[in-house]
């Protein structure tokens, strides 16, 4: 009889119901995506549920796994308040310049072994200098013969040529995040614009490549400012959206931000997932911190994850993250998913 019932409450939700309008191919609205920011703690597996029908439907039960290097480390003109290599930070992290390409090499074997599908190269810095341009141009086709990785670059700001460039090399996509809405952007960074960073965007999709772009949790913004950011990685087409969940630093402006519950960051990930029933969705950077406990039900939202350490944060062991893709029954893959 329980079962009954819950599967009768999950199927009258209103959740379940506009589930099945994203599935007939209509978007959601803006009052809608913040109608699921501020659910009730009471109707939050219901949003579960109906998030999981979208999750499903795209990308079955295959989880898919990123591995990153911090390329190069600190030493950033830039002043994004959250940011621990930023020119602003007091944060006591690694300063290093460009990996050499055996390093880079040793990291995409790390990859491999821990089986990722994408490798992610990441420097620090406003745009990429014409030095470490090269050394992407030279490593790259050595990971993608030796490994047989997807490459994913994050250099920062980029103009046509370098975007050009990047995918005449081999690199598969370009991470460029929007980070948050537009009206807040100037609250958390005043050394470029918001429209610099749709830019970049816009210059990686005119080269061919595929789009990495997401975002930042509890950087102070409202529930507007967040439905503004997914819905402006719907207009782009965005193929992957990672969602990092603020892991307030010491030391940074921002410190003092950060203040979430695991249900928050469950939410956001529902409203991203009806936004953008068909993108890759990774929970990435302070899902461990945040998320803690339920962690696992994340997964029935997102659909991919990084595998180890994020930029100048700890991961968990990868051996939780199998465990618990495990226990869900999931599968990691290496390949793209043909929804039925």
């Amino acid at each position: 009889m329980i079962s009954d019932l819950s599967s009768t409450l999950a199927t009258d939700s209103r959740w379940h119901q506009l589930a099945l309008q994203v599935l007939e191919g209509k978007h959601i609205t803006s009052v809608q995506a913040e109608e699921i920011l501020r659910t009730s703690d009471d109707e939050l597996l219901e949003l579960l549920a109906g998030a999981y029908r979208l999750r499903h439907k795209h990308f079955g039960k295959s989880v898919q796994l990123y591995f990153l290097v911090n390329a190069k480390s600190g030493l950033c003109p830039e002043d994004c308040g959250y940011c621990s290599q930023s020119k602003l930070s007091k944060a006591p992290i690694d300063k290093y310049r460009m990996l050499s390409a055996d390093q880079l090499l040793d990291g995409a074997r790390l990859a491999a072994e821990r089986g990722s599908k994408t490798y992610c190269i990441v420097i620090s810095g406003r745009a990429p200098n014409e030095r470490e341009m090269t050394a992407v141009e030279m490593v790259v086709p050595q990971v993608k013969e030796k490994y047989d990785l997807k490459i994913c670059a994050c250099l920062g700001l980029l103009n046509d040529t370098n975007a050009q460039r990047l995918k005449a090399c081999g690199v598969d996509r370009v991470n460029h995040n929007l980070n948050t809405g537009k009206e807040h952007y100037d609250k958390i960074c005043s050394t470029h614009t918001y429209e610099d960073r749709v830019d970049t965007l816009k210059n990686v999709r005119s080269a061919g490549l595929e789009l990495c772009s997401g975002g930042i949790i509890g950087m102070g913004e409202t529930p507007s400012d967040l439905v503004s950011m997914a819905m402006e990685l719907r207009e782009l087409q965005v193929e992957s959206i990672p969602l990092n969940f603020m892991h307030a630093i010491e030391g940074t402006p921002l410190e003092k931000e950060g203040n979430l519950t695991p249900q928050d960051c469950l939410r956001a990930l529902c409203m991203m997932r009806f936004v953008n029933p068909a993108s890759e969705l990774r929970i990435a950077g302070g899902r461990e911190k945040h998320l803690r406990s339920l962690q696992p039900l994340s997964l029935y939202v997102a659909n991919s994850l990084f595998v180890g350490d994020y930029l100048t944060t700890k991961g968990q062991p990868p051996e939780s993250d199998y465990q618990m893709i495990a226990d869900l029954g999931f599968e990691i893959t290496r390949t793209e998913f043909d929804s039925p």
